[in-house]
């Protein structure tokens, strides 16, 4: 059986496929008393009736999708009777493509009408009676608040400029069309301009050190290729809960069935090498550069690494291939064989570091060297790392040794970001301001955003010419919860002196939104009309239909900022005349048009759901340039894959940002001597029943996944600590109290605490709810600024 027949059988047939959680998310659920919504689907902005295949008075299922910053875009179908959903199911598959894969939903999507019709959604606009953080709050008309953000969007900016507004980053809707971020951007915009951020807190260390590898951070391929690979190792990354994309898991099933190899680096063994796995090797948090580094100097020790690629394609492996003005500077071959620093990189001594025996390091090293076509795909937790630079060009360099870029099978490693299938975006905007911050500095730019400079890596452009005194958090937990140590932050924004308004759009009273000075109800994917687009990992795209009228008083953002842009004379030039259901039908006309003829019209992809682009064959990164050089140079100064950059030595910062990728000994790991006082690394994983903080109220994924610390035997029983305690969790940031979970899963010196959980102090500020960012550092990295979540250092006892 050839290996697209196989794909197809995977897809197209009934078969049992593995599940990593058994979950009946299609039972029906009573409807509200009294009914939510009317008896005709209406579009909020044109009172525009929606048809249906169905009669309106008998149950409809309209294909629907989740847009927030889950990597995956799943087919939710609502079940819609009277105006209200009724139930929720997903993708059968039944009539699609029987070449592409299912977009079923996971635990999470199936819980979706639970969070619909929570009791706890925010129902109507408010503002903050009390202290910043108190969660005390009056209801306010919708004209109150309208009008209050106008105002306060005009005063600050004419007193402080444009530089003093900022929308924060935020996840909570993202990937789609429009989204309360880019309505909040866009008033701005017309307003006189807003601070940007760049970057990102998802993979911001490689987004910035890829490049100076390869030139781009699109170096990896589409996921149809790993059907094509022999070797597959999956370092520090984690599809089988934080969903990359929704058909990658697919693709990693029908490789396995293929015969195909799939080796799991990991600290914890996690669900992926539950169900993946054929092995699961065991490593310390910040060490991976070590075990890296071994591979290479046993592949170049025993002549299994590829010469004639090397020779060809990059600059950087021995002397020989230098760049121009660095002879006789340090190569990668010289770093490994110990040349300068009289330290061979040798199995032996990682295993001192990174605790992955010397023969195991070997096994691997020969086994991704010589069965190719091989894979290395690297997860972004692990270059959420003090120096996380590191790492994403450190497995770029093992790719490159091996000669598996640019070749069917392979993969060049790095960020890994791929993209073939696109939509028009018709929402737009330019802002006039540009200068920008690291997203991870804001805090930063709070505090002494005059005092940043270009010199530290900390502004894109001038000096700022104000601090932020204006925060916008549209559908975002980055306050008060998912960014770097709370309790820094929370004393931060508690001083009204600093930042003057904040304004939150949520669905719930999270951490963040108690920091509100206006909080305002916002809607579901339910409750509006976009589409979703998968990350930057998939050839599809989902409509995301709106299914009925958004409940209570809840908006959509983008209808909220048109009134405040009506406030300020500005209306027609935020809308451009358009509805939310306008943009998404341009959108459709103009993908036809300018992008892709086969993509169906409105109504066809109304009825379809979801639309599959359709490609001949895989998207290999960097096929071009592997096979014809002279044409399609590599995007780097050279033009060649850069093992050694230029432009990374020219910084001369060589100890913290060298121009080869090498394992530096990292800030709060394990030789710092801090661990003296603190002697558990803590680390941290997207969590099955969150995406990021999203869904930590949800009752039905507490049951699915309860909140707790895993933590291996031998060091609980050091502690007095058994399986099920409370512990406290705590360092000189802080402390949380948390139930633990003994379990060989993890490996000893390392506990770990899956992000996300709702931030929750009692009265002396210790937080019972286990929210790791209690802990973590604003330290960021060197070269890209990006943050270090993963670098911790901790001590538990029993609570």
């Amino acid at each position: 059986m050839s290996k697209k027949q196989g794909l197809t059988n995977l897809f197209s047939n009934k078969m049992q496929r593995r599940t990593f959680l058994k979950w009946s998310g299609a039972i029906g659920i009573p409807v509200i008393a009294g009914g939510i919504g009317t008896k005709m689907l209406v579009d909020s902005n044109k009172k525009e009736k929606i048809t249906s295949a169905k009669e309106i008075d008998k149950e409809q299922v309209i294909s629907t999708c989740s847009i927030n910053n889950c990597g995956g875009r799943c087919v939710i179908k609502a079940h819609v009777k009277d105006g209200a959903v009724v139930r929720v199911s997903t993708d059968s598959h039944e009539s699609g493509d029987p070449s592409t894969p299912p977009l079923r939903a996971c635990v999470r999507g199936r819980n979706y009408r639970k969070m619909l019709y929570h009791p706890d959604r925010l129902k109507y606009p408010m503002k903050r009676i009390g202290k910043r953080g108190e969660g005390k709050f009056k209801r306010i008309s919708w004209e109150e608040a309208i009008e209050t953000i106008a105002s306060e969007v005009k005063r600050i900016g004419d007193t402080y400029g444009p530089e003093s507004r900022y929308v924060n980053y935020a996840s909570g809707q993202s990937w789609g069309l429009h989204g309360g971020k880019n309505a909040a951007r866009k008033l701005l915009a017309l307003t006189g301009g807003f601070l940007n951020y760049r970057n990102d807190y998802s993979s911001g260390a490689g987004n910035i050190a890829t490049p100076y590898t390869y030139g781009t951070n699109n170096s990896g391929s589409s996921f149809d290729n790993l059907l094509h690979s022999k070797y597959i190792i999956l370092w520090g990354q984690n599809p089988a809960e934080m969903i990359f994309s929704t058909p990658y898991r697919e693709y990693l099933i029908q490789a396995k069935k293929n015969g195909t190899k799939i080796v799991v680096i990991d600290p914890r063994y996690t669900d992926t090498a539950i169900a993946f796995a054929d092995e699961w090797i065991p490593i310390l948090p910040t060490t991976d550069n070590a075990l890296m580094d071994a591979m290479a100097y046993v592949m170049i020790t025993e002549n299994l690494h590829d010469q004639k690629f090397l020779d060809k394609y990059c600059i950087g492996f021995d002397g020989e291939h230098m760049p121009e003005g660095i002879a006789g500077t340090e190569s990668l071959k010289s770093y490994l064989l110990g040349e300068k620093d009289g330290i061979r990189k040798t199995p032996e001594w990682a295993e001192k570091i990174c605790h992955v025996p010397a023969d195991k390091i070997r096994e691997i090293a020969r086994e991704y060297a010589t069965q190719k076509p091989a894979v290395l795909i690297q997860g972004w937790g692990a270059q959420r790392q003090a120096y996380g630079e590191q790492f994403m060009r450190g497995g770029a360099q093992l790719a490159c040794l091996t000669g598996n870029v640019g070749k069917l099978g392979g993969w060049a490693a790095g960020t890994g970001y791929w993209s073939r299938s696109d939509i028009v975006y018709p929402f737009t905007y330019e802002n006039p301001v540009k200068a920008s911050i690291p997203c991870f500095l804001w805090t930063a730019a709070v505090e002494k955003g005059t005092e940043m400079t270009v010199d530290d890596g900390l502004l894109g452009t001038d000096k700022l010419k104000s601090n932020i005194k204006c925060i916008f958090n549209m559908a975002g937990n980055m306050l008060i919860n998912q960014h770097s140590d709370i309790n820094k932050t929370k004393q931060l924004l508690e001083d009204e002196s600093k930042v003057e308004f904040i304004v939150v759009s949520d669905l719930f009273m999270t951490p963040s939104a108690k920091y509100a000075d206006i909080l305002l109800p916002g809607t579901t994917f339910f409750e509006r009309w976009d589409i979703g687009v998968p990350w930057c990992f998939g050839d599809y795209v989902v409509l995301g239909e709106k299914t009925i009228e958004p409940l209570y008083e809840c908006r959509d953002e983008y209808d909220v900022f048109a009134e405040i842009a009506g406030k300020l004379g500005l209306k027609e030039k935020f809308t451009e005349g358009k509805t939310t259901l306008d943009l998404v039908k341009e959108s459709v006309k103009r993908t036809k048009k300018e992008l892709d003829p086969d993509f169906p019209t409105f109504e066809e992809f109304r009825k379809m759901g979801v639309y599959h682009f359709k490609h001949k064959e895989p998207l290999i990164a960097f096929k071009d340039q592997i096979e014809s050089p002279e044409k399609h140079p590599f995007e780097t100064p050279s033009g060649k894959i850069e093992l050694f950059s230029k432009d990374l030595w020219a910084m001369n910062k060589h100890e913290e940002i060298p121009a080869i990728a090498k394992y530096i000994p990292s800030w709060e790991g394990p030789s710092d001597p801090l661990i003296k006082t603190y002697p558990l690394q803590l680390i941290s994983w997207h969590y099955k029943r969150r995406c990021h903080s999203t869904y930590d109220n949800q009752e039905w994924l507490e049951e699915a996944a309860k909140q707790e610390m895993w933590m291996n035997p031998k060091d609980a029983e050091g502690r007095g600590i058994q399986n099920g305690d409370f512990v406290q969790v705590f360092n000189g940031r802080g402390m949380i109290q948390i139930p633990v979970k003994v379990t060989p899963r993890i490996v000893p010196g390392v506990v770990g605490i899956p992000q996300g959980a709702w931030y929750s102090p009692d009265q002396t500020g210790m937080d019972q709810r286990g929210s790791i960012n209690v802990l973590t550092s604003q330290k960021p990295t060197p070269l890209a600024k990006a943050n270090p979540q993963q670098t911790n250092l901790v001590e538990v006892k029993k609570a």
